[in-house]
C-alpha cells in the first residue's frame, strides 16, 4: 500500500489546520487576540510598536515622496494599523490611502469594526499592489511565522534530511518520513548542514518556510515602490536553533504552549508557528533584487524610532516587556528592505 495515498506533508496538514475554508483556524476557530484568546502579539499588548512604525512611515515618506498608499498584511484584530493611525494623526494620515490584506473573514471582521471605512480591504497582496499601482509601503506583524512550514529531520544514519509527514492512524497523526523535495540552496540550513558538515543532533529538525518564500516571489513583481517592514520572532542561522535539536515547532491553545507529538492532538483548534530565520529572508530579497536590507531586534528597532523612549519606560509596563532587549525585545527582529526608486 502507498503511504502517501492518505498521509500528508507536514506543510499541507499545517495549511489545513490553519486556513482550510471549513476548519481551519484563522477561517472559522479564532475569535480574538490578547489576554482573552489563544496568544497575543506586541500589538495586542501594547501601542508602542504603532508608534514606532509610524514614525518609520514618515521616514518613507521622506525618502519615497512618490509613495502614497500604505498596506497592511495579516493585521489581526486591527490593533496594529489603528495605534498606526493614531500615531500619525489626523493630518499626516490623509497623505496614505491604507489598505488591509486579510484572508479570515473573523479577523477582517474585527478589522472593519476597528478601522474606517475608508480603509479598504483586499484578499490577496496582488490585488491589493495593484490598487496602488504597485508603489506602496508594506508592513506586517508575525505574519511569515503562520505561512505552512516543511518540516525536516536530519538522517544521522542516510546523511540525508527526510520531509516529516503525517498519517492518520486510530484517531491520531503518525510521522512518516519521505525524502526532502525541496532545493538545498534557497535554505540556509540545508546549505550549512550537509553530509559534510552535518547538525549537531542526529535527528536535528528544521522548518523551511518555502511558502512564504514563494509569496515573496508572487508580490515581487506587482509591487514597483516603497519600503517593506516585516516584524517577527526568530533569529539569524545558526544562531535559530541553539540548543533546539527539536526545531521551533508549537502550537498555542489559550495561552498553552505545546511541543512534540501535542502539536497534533488539536488540528484546528489551534494556533501553529514556528520561528523565523532571518539569513533566509535576507537572502531571498537580495535574489529579489530589493536593497537596503537590514535586520536589528525589535528594541533596537523601537529606541531608534522613538528616542526618548528609555526614559518613559517602567518596569511593570507592558511597553517595557516588548521594548526588554533581554526578553520580547531580543526574541522578535525587524527586517526592512526598500524596492526601486519611488
Amino acid at each position: 500500500m502507498d503511504t502517501r495515498s492518505s498521509a500528508l506533508p507536514f506543510s499541507q496538514w499545517m495549511e489545513q489546520a490553519l486556513f482550510d475554508p471549513r476548519s481551519g483556524y484563522y477561517t472559522t476557530r479564532i475569535k480574538t487576540l490578547g489576554r482573552q484568546g489563544d496568544f497575543s502579539t506586541s500589538a495586542t499588548a501594547s501601542p508602542l510598536l504603532g508608534k514606532a512604525i509610524a514614525r518609520w512611515l514618515e521616514a518613507c515618506r521622506r525618502r519615497c515622496p512618490g509613495v502614497r498608499a500604505v498596506i497592511e498584511v495579516g493585521g489581526g484584530d486591527g490593533s496594529l494599523s489603528h495605534a498606526v493611525r493614531q500615531a500619525l494623526g489626523w493630518w499626516r494620515g490623509r497623505f496614505y490611502a491604507w489598505h488591509m490584506v486579510e484572508t479570515s473573514p473573523i479577523l477582517r471582521a474585527r478589522q472593519q469594526e476597528r478601522l474606517p471605512q475608508s480603509v479598504v480591504w483586499h484578499e490577496s497582496i496582488v490585488s491589493a499592489l495593484a490598487a496602488c499601482e504597485g508603489r506602496a509601503h508594506l508592513f506586517h506583524n508575525e505574519l511569515v511565522d503562520a505561512f505552512p512550514a516543511t518540516l525536516l529531520q536530519w538522517d544521522a544514519q542516510e546523511k540525508v534530511w527526510k520531509e516529516v509527514w503525517l498519517a492518520p492512524q486510530a484517531g491520531r497523526w503518525k510521522e512518516e518520513f519521505h525524502s526532502c523535495p525541496l532545493d538545498a540552496a534557497p535554505f540556509s540550513a540545508l546549505c550549512h548542514w550537509t553530509a559534510h558538515h552535518p547538525p549537531p543532533h542526529p535527528k536535528q529538525r528544521v522548518e523551511l518556510h518555502a511558502s512564504f518564500r514563494a509569496w515573496l516571489s508572487q508580490l515581487a513583481p506587482s509591487w514597483r515602490g516603497g519600503e517593506m517592514l516585516t516584524v517577527d520572532y526568530g533569529d539569524h542561522f545558526p544562531q535559530l536553533y541553539h540548543r533546539q535539536p527539536g526545531g521551533t515547532l508549537r502550537a498555542y491553545l489559550l495561552h498553552q504552549r505545546l511541543t512534540g507529538p501535542e502539536i497534533y492532538l488539536n488540528k484546528g483548534r489551534q494556533d501553529l508557528t514556528a520561528d523565523v530565520n532571518f539569513t533566509d529572508l535576507e537572502a531571498w530579497g537580495e535574489a529579489l533584487g530589493w536593497e537596503d536590507s537590514h535586520v536589528v531586534t525589535q528594541s533596537a528597532f523601537l529606541h531608534e524610532q522613538l528616542p526618548g523612549l528609555k526614559k518613559s519606560l517602567t518596569a511593570a509596563s507592558p511597553d517595557a516587556f516588548i521594548a526588554d532587549p533581554e526578553g520580547a525585545g531580543k526574541a522578535f527582529k525587524v527586517w526592512t528592505v526598500r524596492r526601486g526608486a519611488a
